[in-house]
């Protein structure tokens, strides 16, 4: 078989055996979208922020675009999981063993995912319009091509996490301590402009996956209500694509070794 037709059929197979699991659906996209209802009803009242255009930003605006990205993280992460899963069952290893690259392994795993979390994304993406972000034809465009750039390097660091693991109990533990603390300090659930968390969120690649995002949904808006300190948008564009090229490397790097434990 050719590398695009290898990669296209584990990319369905992934959407198939998704989409099967209606738990894996409904818990991937409700868990985040109950954290933005109840947290922006929770936080709304004590939350003061005042927008580069001098309006004062709504709490669950500000959550909005962060919620989006947990999305695109937890799908990638529970995408991830088949990985193990493959492993276990036997098909992993019928996969490399074919006479194929093992690139087009991994870019179909990669695209199965981001597919997944693009999807999942988008549906939550278009509840902007209830938020007051509103954003216009060109904004939407561009926030949908841009989730799918963040999906892709999501999908690929949860990748590199799960060929290095053995166990899903392994994984959740990868997620509980990297993962989501990584979602935290992007600027996602609160500002972090100074001091430790500040540093912290600058060399934190998903800061800019968020901030990005965020610009994006007001794109063509004069005065949009964003908070400030946010790095540019291009700047923005160029880290999040250094990002998905570096997990698709280590990705393809990860994929021709072999494993002899969890995360070894």
């Amino acid at each position: 078989m050719r590398p695009a037709a290898v990669a296209g059929s584990l990319a369905r197979r992934e959407l198939v055996r998704f989409f099967r699991q209606r738990n894996r659906v409904f818990g991937a996209l409700a868990q985040p979208t109950v954290f933005w209802i109840l947290f922006g009803a929770g936080l709304g009242p004590t939350f003061h922020l005042p927008g580069i255009g001098g309006a004062e930003l709504n709490y669950r605006e500000f959550f909005f675009p962060g919620t989006v990205v947990l999305i695109l993280l937890f799908t990638a992460i529970f995408t991830s999981i088949s990985i193990i899963e493959d492993r276990r069952e036997g098909f992993l290893q019928s996969v490399l063993v074919a006479p194929i690259p093992r690139w087009s392994m991994v870019v179909g795993k990669l695209l199965g995912g981001t597919a997944i979390a693009f999807i999942e994304g988008f549906l939550f993406l278009l509840l902007s319009y209830t938020t007051g972000i509103t954003p216009g034809p060109l904004a939407l465009l561009a926030s949908t091509l841009f989730m799918f750039l963040v999906a892709f390097a999501l999908a690929g660091l949860g990748f590199v996490f799960a060929w290095r693991t053995d166990s899903t109990q392994g994984f959740h533990a990868v997620m509980s301590v990297v993962l989501f603390p990584m979602w935290l300090l992007s600027g996602s659930f609160f500002p972090a402009e100074s001091g430790l968390l500040g540093w912290i969120a600058t060399f934190n690649p998903l800061t800019y996956g968020v901030a990005g995002l965020r610009q994006l949904l007001y794109l063509g808006q004069a005065e949009p209500p964003l908070p400030p300190g946010l790095p540019s948008l291009t700047l923005c564009l160029l880290v999040t694509l250094a990002f998905a090229l570096l997990t698709f490397a280590l990705s393809c790097q990860v994929a021709g070794k072999r494993t002899t434990g969890d995360l070894l």
